[in-house]
């Protein structure tokens, strides 16, 4: 089990600074320590109070009905989601919350389009060599291709551009497809040149990077060379077959931002592109590696493509559900608590209830607003305002909390983090002789060394659950801090984490069901949370983002 703790000093430093929030305790009456004086505005109650009304009885309540059969596997835009929608926002409601959107019939529901899509015919011509999508490219997201369209290719190496290595310098790519290699160049010690370290960076790791590239210089697709072999390519892009005979859902046409289309493209395919062979497709890496820096294009782009992949789309209406309590004399920054409650609907006539992905994190999320809504009403109410979100569309590509972060309610940049909860009631094989007392940690000392501090003084001083950080590795082939909902604000510099219970064998399927949680486990982690949540609230200074982790 890999981790990576701070020193007990570390430890009792912040859990000295957390004293400017909370009343002395017993612990620390006697033995020296002098509390940091209160702040005006300070709270200075106990948590303990409020920590202790999110209870396993309540979470196991609520989550019986959020993953029952009668929610339909709560798929996103469809009845069973909205019908979560209500039932969450009621909650926020009962309990005091206001419903913070200024705009549409319902203030708790933030409100956009998404768009239901399915594939039709699909093929890239070039000259009279015809390419299937199914079997020698796959595309990603929306299609500009509605129609068979002449395209105008350019080659970008590694489609990157960062201030340590560009691919763009002197490549005009508006309007035009862009074909680039995966991954990232390495030096020739075999360090990778963009990070300097054996560390992967975001380029490698997230797609979306390249295709936030190539839209930014104004390209209408990024064309993705996967695998050094067909065979490769095949076993790279395995699951994308299953999802070609299956509707999907994004943001389409009518993003209001949209961005370039990825297609995943064979070596084959990508040699005919190119007017070159397979096998030589490795050379640019070579010679890139040798150089230490983006090298010109050695490839003469084919001149006579055709592209065409037909898509069959109908608008898709969703909502995010926000509850809101506002702050004292800090009001004006806010603390994030975040989960998706979306799931994967029904399939093949069986109901997936996403118990666990994401409805105990749901739960927790609703069980966290209450208690923070009682301190209030008992005049403890938080320092800072905090926003509970529940966000739809995480199983579609975390499309919720995108939307959100493209459209926020309140400024980002008055944003100090967000607390993410995304399945906290199970455990995976590594924990079998722990189930009750571990979550893994994700991402909380990437952008925060202070918010990673925080976790793990709240953790030591109230819970004592054991924080494994084995996903926290910047080079983990999971790649779980890409997956989740609180990735959208890390990509803003928000500093996050991410509580997570790992991968276990119910995952995604129509087994994941409320009798399989594991109650005691979500309880002792939504408490966790919520002293995170309320040190980051309560304390004098916001934290600070002083690292730059991938």
């Amino acid at each position: 089990m890999k981790k990576q703790l701070y020193t007990l000093g570390m430890v009792a430093a912040v859990l000295s600074a957390c004293s400017t929030s909370q009343t002395p305790t017993a612990s620390t009456a006697g033995t020296g320590a002098t509390p940091s004086a209160v702040a005006v505005g300070a709270v200075s109650a106990d948590p303990t109070k409020y920590a202790q009304t999110i209870t396993a009885a309540d979470l196991e309540r609520h989550l019986r009905v959020l993953a029952s059969d009668s929610l339909e596997g709560r798929e996103t835009g469809e009845r069973g989601q909205k019908m979560a929608a209500e039932y969450i926002a009621k909650h926020f409601r009962a309990n005091g919350l206001t419903g913070p959107v200024k705009t549409g019939a319902n203030p708790y529901f933030q409100t956009f389009d998404l768009e239901k899509s399915s594939w039709g015919d699909g093929y890239v011509m070039v000259g009279s060599k015809k390419f299937s999508m199914g079997k020698d490219f796959f595309v990603l997201g929306a299609s500009p291709f509605q129609n068979e369209e002449a395209a105008q290719l350019v080659f970008a190496g590694y489609g990157i551009d960062d201030p340590a290595y560009s691919d763009f310098a002197n490549v005009d790519v508006k309007d035009k497809v862009v074909v680039v290699m995966a991954g990232e160049p390495k030096k020739a010690d075999g360090k990778y040149l963009i990070s300097g370290t054996d560390k992967m960076s975001t380029w490698s790791q997230d797609m979306r990077t390249k295709t936030a590239a190539a839209t930014k210089k104004g390209a209408k697709a990024v064309m993705m060379v996967m695998g050094s072999t067909d065979a490769e390519f095949q076993q790279l892009t395995r699951r994308y077959a299953s999802y070609l005979n299956r509707p999907s859902i994004g943001f389409g046409t009518t993003a209001s931002q949209p961005r370039a289309a990825m297609l995943y493209v064979s070596p084959t395919m990508a040699a005919n592109l190119l007017s070159t062979k397979p096998e030589t497709l490795t050379n640019y890496s070579t010679s890139v590696t040798k150089a230490g820096k983006a090298v010109a294009s050695p490839y003469k782009v084919a001149s006579n493509v055709k592209i065409k992949t037909a898509r069959n789309r109908q608008p898709l209406p969703t909502e995010n559900v926000l509850g809101y309590i506002e702050g004292s004399d800090k009001k004006d920054e806010l603390v994030v608590i975040s989960a998706h409650y979306d799931h994967e609907g029904i399939k093949d006539g069986q109901v997936y209830n996403g118990a666990n992905d994401d409805g105990s994190g749901t739960v927790a999320v609703m069980e966290l607003a209450q208690a923070f809504a009682q301190a209030k009403k008992d005049g403890n109410g938080p320092r800072r305002s905090i926003l509970f979100i529940t966000v739809t569309g995480e199983e579609k590509g975390l499309l919720g909390s995108e939307y959100y972060t493209d459209h926020p309610i309140f400024p980002l940049e008055n944003t100090v983090a967000d607390l993410n909860i995304d399945m906290i009631g199970r455990h995976d094989s590594a924990h079998a002789s722990n189930p009750d007392n571990f979550i893994y940690v994700i991402g909380s000392d990437k952008l925060s060394s202070e918010l990673h501090a925080i976790s793990e003084a709240a953790n030591q001083k109230y819970v004592k659950l054991d924080l494994d950080y084995t996903f926290n590795d910047p080079n983990d082939p999971n790649r779980f801090y890409y997956r989740s909902d609180h990735y959208n604000f890390a990509k803003h510099r928000i500093p996050i984490a991410f509580y997570f219970n790992g991968v276990h064998e119910d995952y995604h399927q129509p087994t994941d069901d409320v009798e399989k949680m594991n109650f005691r486990a979500a309880e002792k982690v939504s408490r966790l949370v919520f002293y995170t949540a309320w040190e980051l609230a309560n304390r004098n200074d916001r934290i600070k983002v002083d690292s730059n982790k991938k």
